[in-house]
């Protein structure tokens, strides 16, 4: 089944070259079916990158999904055009009266900032608040994962020595979990981050479980005991080049950044990175929007 985009999304383009299967508004309003209502709040700076990167690991399922993206009023991007903004994205005072079977929340390059000096952190509790009564489940991914952990739980995040960069080995902690379905018992995901969460206080928590986690990268993939939060700690949803321009980005500013693990052949920048996450990012969001979303959420909202 196709995933439903606004007619002009540049991603389309993209997309249909990569043969995944979309569809338009207008073809949509023929087919007699309740498609799934899946919101993105997108907090990267680069928001054409991320809408495709969350496209594409929306589009592996037999469900029909109707993504909408929301922008925060409270933050100026710099790095996406107001017009793509005002074009495809609504504001949450216009969304805030629907309810919505899913939610993604983005990360954010806020890392080392404290969560309440992010200019719109007020703006996101708000939204966060909002998605218990008016989402069925909520994804965070990587610094929106910290966020939601904060928020919901006074989980806080640690700054790390160093930065996390690369394709590190995952290991399952709890087959019985349906989002981790059919998952191989090692599996490689994207980190790149500046913070942490303490192992210790996760496992404390009652209503938290612990799906996959890493011996180099911490707790990877965690689930609420009823399904509304799940939190993922790296960025699955990363293509093969993200990593590779991150990298180029930072030594363009003078960072001197260290060369992403496993990503590289033999460590080599000027390689061709490796892609061998992309089958178990597909299979995390299509088990998400299975198990999760579809199996759980109403046909009709009240």
């Amino acid at each position: 089944m196709p995933i439903k985009i606004q007619n002009a999304l540049p991603a389309r383009t993209v997309l249909e070259k990569e043969n995944i299967f979309i569809m338009d508004e207008n073809r949509a309003l023929t087919q007699d079916i309740r498609p799934l209502q899946i919101l993105i709040l997108n907090l990267m700076p680069i928001k054409q990158d991320t809408e495709l990167q969350l496209l594409r690991a929306l589009s592996n399922t037999p469900l029909q999904v109707d993504v909408s993206f929301l922008n925060l009023t409270g933050h100026v991007s710099k790095n996406t055009a107001a017009s793509h903004l005002n074009k495809f994205y609504q504001v949450f005072d216009e969304v805030k009266g629907r309810k919505f079977d899913g939610l993604i929340i983005t990360g954010a390059p806020v890392e080392t900032m404290k969560f309440e000096d992010v200019d719109y952190w007020g703006e996101l509790t708000s939204i966060m608040d909002w998605s218990k009564t008016h989402v069925t489940s909520t994804v965070h991914i990587c610094w929106g994962a910290q966020a939601g952990l904060y928020y919901h739980y006074g989980i806080k995040k640690h700054r790390l020595d160093k930065k996390l960069s690369g394709i590190y080995l995952h290991t399952i902690t709890d087959r019985k979990i349906p989002l981790i379905r059919s998952f191989d018992d090692e599996f490689f995901a994207p980190h790149s981050r500046y913070t942490t969460v303490d192992r210790m206080e996760v496992l404390n928590c009652r209503d938290l479980i612990v799906c996959a986690e890493s011996e180099e990268a911490g707790v990877y993939l965690l689930v609420s005991e009823d399904g509304k939060q799940v939190f993922v700690m790296g960025h699955p949803e990363y293509d093969r080049m993200t990593l590779n321009d991150e990298y180029h980005r930072d030594l363009a500013k003078g960072i001197d950044p260290a060369v992403p693990i496993n990503y590289y052949r033999n460590d080599d920048p000027a390689t061709f990175p490796l892609l061998r996450w992309r089958s178990h990012a597909n299979l995390l969001y299509s088990n998400w929007l299975n198990f999760y979303v579809y199996q759980a959420t109403p046909y009709q909202w009240e």
